[in-house]
């Protein structure tokens, strides 16, 4: 996984992130079979604008889905509970998703979206 440096704007509000991007293998595991306590925040980057929808099977904790545009403005979040079948993203479609798990490492993160 690539670390990298994401900042994050929520109307007036910045977040800078460093999330693990993931690769193609990655995006197709994500936090599954993470521990609660050594879960990194996730980012799943795409060159083009796409419309897929996510699942929680297998992960053992909730975090936050955070789905932007290509400038890293939030088009919408959502707190993902563990074994969700399906959670959709935004209609029109996003560049980047961001999942932060709702752990103690990250609970100023966390903050941010309430």
């Amino acid at each position: 996984m690539l670390k990298k440096r994401v900042g994050l704007v929520r109307g007036r509000k910045k977040l800078n992130l460093e999330v693990f991007e993931c690769n193609f293998f990655e995006k197709g595991i994500g936090l599954m079979f993470s521990r609660e306590k050594n879960a990194r925040i996730l980012a799943f980057i795409s060159k083009k604008k796409c419309n897929l929808s996510i699942h929680s099977f297998f992960v053992f904790f909730p975090f936050v889905a955070v789905w932007t545009d290509d400038k890293n403005k939030i088009l919408c979040w959502k707190k993902v509970y563990p074994f969700t079948f399906c959670v959709s993203p935004p209609e029109l479609g996003f560049f980047k998703l961001i999942e932060i798990p709702m752990t103690k490492n990250y609970s100023k993160e966390i903050k941010f979206f309430k």
